[in-house]
């Protein structure tokens, strides 16, 4: 049996907060929302072309302060398109790693941490 990509699951604590984040800012898109009931806590799936997380404002899903690592084609790139964008948050930038990464790290209102990465070209 092969085994398909894990789907990390992150703390959240504020749906509108959230969705400011990771939509409006990071680009993600709402793959499904659910709640047990109108007054219980938010399960969203979010997905961004092969990346796919989970944010639980559920008790004892997740911790939050969670650190992932998630490959992008051109993190350069990325990060100047969210900068233009202005939020009021996070201005990210790029720093090239001693391990042959291009990293972009982002912190999101809930204390985790999203490292995009670039692999550096060779030669």
């Amino acid at each position: 049996m092969q085994a398909a990509a894990p789907i990390p699951v992150l703390r959240s604590f504020d749906a509108a907060k959230a969705r400011e984040f990771y939509v409006d800012f990071l680009g993600f898109e709402v793959a499904f929302e659910h709640r047990f009931s109108p007054d219980l806590p938010l399960y969203t799936g979010l997905r961004m072309g092969d990346c796919e997380i989970h944010l639980s404002e559920h008790h004892g899903d997740a911790s939050p302060g969670a650190v992932l690592r998630i490959g992008v084609a051109d993190v350069a790139a990325y990060a100047a398109a969210l900068r233009d964008k202005g939020y009021g948050f996070a201005r990210p930038s790029v720093k090239r790693q001693p391990y042959g990464m291009d990293d972009m790290v982002v912190a999101d209102p809930f204390g985790n941490r999203l490292i995009f990465c670039t692999p550096v070209p060779q030669g």
